[in-house]
């Protein structure tokens, strides 16, 4: 196992030598603050920050304002996704309504309408590569990126052979219509802070 430390720290394995259940047991005694997942058999986990955390709340009360309170959304919550060895705890996921969670208590990303990153300087490359990757593959039909470094939203729409065709970008301040998207909500950028 290697760490590597640099505003975040970074475990490489070899492929077969931790099942990922045990992982992220492992990985439940992280240190508090920080977010952990696997991205292609990297485990990364970064320090959560404010800002990171005041974008996320304000996507997550604008679902609960468009869907209700009961709307199937998660945070940081562990989803398995195509490719090799991922387990991403993506910042925000809206499930479908009807999606149920499995027997060992994890959401099924067949289920999965809409994803948002919110862009950390540590694993900003995951984000904008991999996961994009995955998500497209996956056929998550809104991932959003959210990038406080940039001041710009990028949401990625109509996956395609492991891949997005279809893009908005909108800088903070404008709003994000995603009313032609499975999703259904203009997401309002203007309360979105900036690092």
């Amino acid at each position: 196992m290697t760490v590597v430390e640099n505003d975040r720290i970074e475990l490489a394995m070899s492929d077969d030598e931790v099942p990922l259940d045990k992982l992220f047991e492992w990985l439940e005694i992280a240190p508090e603050g920080h977010k952990s997942e696997v991205v292609g058999g990297v485990v990364f986990m970064v320090p959560q920050r404010q800002t990171h955390f005041d974008i996320t709340r304000r996507i997550i009360r604008a679902m609960e304002d468009q869907f209700g309170m009961d709307v199937k959304v998660a945070s940081d919550v562990r989803i398995d996704f195509p490719g090799h060895r991922n387990a991403f705890c993506p910042d925000v996921a809206k499930m479908r309504d009807d999606a149920e969670m499995s027997k060992g208590g994890h959401w099924n990303h067949e289920d999965v309408e809409f994803i948002a990153e919110v862009i950390s300087k540590g694993t900003g490359m995951n984000d904008y590569g991999p996961k994009k990757t995955a998500y497209a593959t996956a056929g998550v039909p809104v991932y959003l990126i959210v990038d406080p470094y940039t001041g710009k939203c990028i949401a990625h729409t109509k996956p395609e052979g492991g891949d997005y065709t279809e893009e908005v970008r909108v800088a903070f301040g404008t709003d994000l219509d995603l009313t032609k998207t499975p999703l259904e909500l203009v997401l309002k950028t203007d309360g979105f802070p900036r690092d």
